[in-house]
């Protein structure tokens, strides 16, 4: 997922679905490199929708040193950040029934929204849109996956 999102450093990316934060410091160490000067760093914003599942990823990414990279956020991811949008990428790691409108929204032109289109179980697609020029989206499938699937306003009622 990290290649198919074709990250840079000094990117600002919004992850939706911490998890365990474990994938938040992957992308890290590619928009903010360890080696690099901090003024060239990019960040990570991560929504978790369960509390005790941000708690976890906030704990593990301070632990593990990337703290100053990665911002953990208790909320629904499916509405996004608007407070620190527009984005360089969006990153979903959950399935969605279709393209939350507030994610494309909160995307810079140029900008590429990853995110996992689909039923609740097994016939899903990961999708590549992005951002055209002209406010156009662009729309690759990059083939069949199986996520969970995303919860809150955009997402499923599970």
């Amino acid at each position: 997922m990290n290649e198919a999102l074709k990250l840079e450093v000094g990117q600002h990316i919004l992850e939706v679905g911490a998890g365990s934060g474990w994938h938040a410091c992957t992308i890290a160490e590619i928009v903010a490199p360890s080696g690099t000067p901090r003024s060239e760093w990019g960040h990570i914003y991560t929504i978790e929708i369960v509390q005790e599942l941000a708690d976890f990823a906030r704990r593990n990414i301070m632990r593990v040193g990337y703290g100053d990279r990665v911002t953990i956020i208790a909320g629904d991811g499916s509405l996004g950040f608007p407070e620190k949008a527009p984005y360089d990428r969006i990153l979903v790691t959950a399935a969605a029934p279709e393209i939350p409108e507030p994610l494309v929204e909160q995307l810079k032109v140029n900008g590429i929204l990853l995110i996992p289109v689909g039923g609740t179980s097994f016939f899903q697609s990961l999708m590549r849109i992005t951002k055209l020029q002209d406010g156009k989206l662009k729309r690759e499938n990059l083939g069949g996956v199986a996520f969970v699937p995303l919860r809150g306003k955009y997402g499923f009622k599970v």
